[in-house]
């Protein structure tokens, strides 16, 4: 489609991006500050194995990636914002649950809930930024939209131990409810419908199959979906043995959301590089080089904690410095990935997003589930596992 006949942005940049940023940060904010609430949920749902405390968060990471295969069709058959408005109120009604969940099985089957809906916001605002805009300036967009978005789960730890000291762990899921609200309210008010009915594809399973063979039939988002499996496997490995190896590896547990906010910002600052440089470099080069690089420092990394390489004063730190690596990967590759993946399928941009989003959502946490719970203590086998998906992530990546 022609610049001249998108549908109008109708917001300003900056507060267009702060929007979709907020829609990104739904997920954030619900995994991120769970994590100093998973000492005391596993006391509490879990004392016998308090290592299942962090499927947690996978379980949600998990219903998002099933919720992704049907929120970018439904858009593309009702529009973008019924859609986002319907999962939120899923969302919030998977946090009611998770608030009274008496035993961890209902409390992972609300969070599985949860997920569903997140999908809505999480897949449905990429859609609706590609339907103003592709190619690289879709990416910088992102980009900017992903660094706003980065502070979120800088503050998201330390929001979650603020409201655990005053009123219990469970009372994070009152503020989900809040959150969700909030840029619900703001998109409702603010921004308007982005896909025109004219354009928009019947809720059948006929033209659905069509569609999703369309996207499959495309190698470069073959490809993309299965990079982007294996970064996100790396992101969620990491992301679910952090809080143990602050804690118990380290005994840096109290101040681990001041140490998360650090690595988050520092991280964070990954998307104004790419922002900065993804137009005059190219999304593939930028690709190619951040998961070459994560390949060899983790490679690194995993060999001198192997040795002992590392005096004991200097072991916490040099993990802290390899996490920051991981996160700052993530911010220099997934919306590289999602914009190439997406150009040439923008006539259909939901169920691309859906079908990329659900196949590398779901997959990656398969992945990151064992890596996670392979915790004995040290950070080697979380660094040997980013090691090898940052490796044949590279290797995928060159083959495009």
């Amino acid at each position: 489609m022609s610049e001249t006949t998108r549908p109008p942005q109708a917001l300003g940049q900056v507060e267009f991006i702060a929007l979709i940023a907020m829609l990104f940060a739904t997920i954030a904010f619900s995994i991120d500050s769970m994590l100093p609430a998973l000492p005391e949920i596993a006391a509490e749902l879990t004392p016998d194995f308090p290592n299942k405390a962090q499927l947690i968060l996978t379980s949600f990471v998990f219903g998002m990636g099933l919720g992704t295969l049907f929120a970018g069709p439904l858009s593309d058959s009702y529009g973008r914002k019924p859609v986002i408005v319907a999962g939120a109120l899923l969302y919030c009604a998977g946090a009611l649950i998770a608030y009274v969940a008496p035993s961890l099985e209902t409390m992972l089957a609300a969070r599985v809930i949860q997920g569903l809906g997140a999908a809505g916001p999480r897949v449905v605002a990429l859609a609706l930024v590609r339907d103003v805009l592709s190619g690289a300036r879709m990416a910088r967009i992102v980009s900017f939209a992903m660094m706003i978005f980065t502070l979120v789960p800088a503050a998201a730890p330390l929001m979650g131990s603020v409201m655990i000291a005053g009123f219990g762990w469970r009372s994070i899921f009152l503020a989900f409810l809040g959150f969700s609200a909030l840029s619900m309210l703001w998109l409702t008010l603010r921004q308007p419908e982005t896909l025109p009915p004219e354009r928009r594809r019947p809720f059948r399973a006929a033209p659905l199959w069509a569609a999703l063979v369309e996207v499959v039939s495309h190698r470069s988002i073959r490809l993309s979906i299965t990079a982007q499996t294996l970064g996100f496997a790396a992101l969620f490995g990491t992301l679910s043995s952090t809080q143990q190896l602050f804690d118990q590896t380290y005994g840096r547990g109290q101040d681990f959301p001041l140490y998360f906010a650090l690595i988050a910002v520092l991280a964070g600052s990954s998307s104004l590089v790419n922002a900065s440089l993804v137009v005059r470099l190219g999304m593939r080069r930028m690709i190619v080089t951040a998961f070459g690089a994560q390949t060899l420092i983790s490679a690194s990394f995993a060999l001198a904690f192997a040795l002992n390489i590392w005096p004991e004063g200097l072991a916490f730190y040099a993990y802290l410095v390899w996490t920051i690596g991981v996160f700052f990967m993530a911010g220099m590759t997934m919306g590289n990935l999602n914009a190439l993946a997406l150009e040439p399928v923008g006539h259909i941009a939901g169920m691309a997003s859906s079908v990329i989003g659900a196949l590398s959502t779901v997959l990656s946490v398969m992945l990151a589930v064992p890596v996670g719970l392979a915790y004995n203590g040290t950070p080697l086998p979380l660094m040997i596992s980013v090691t090898v998906f940052a490796g044949l992530a590279l290797w995928v990546m060159r083959r495009a």
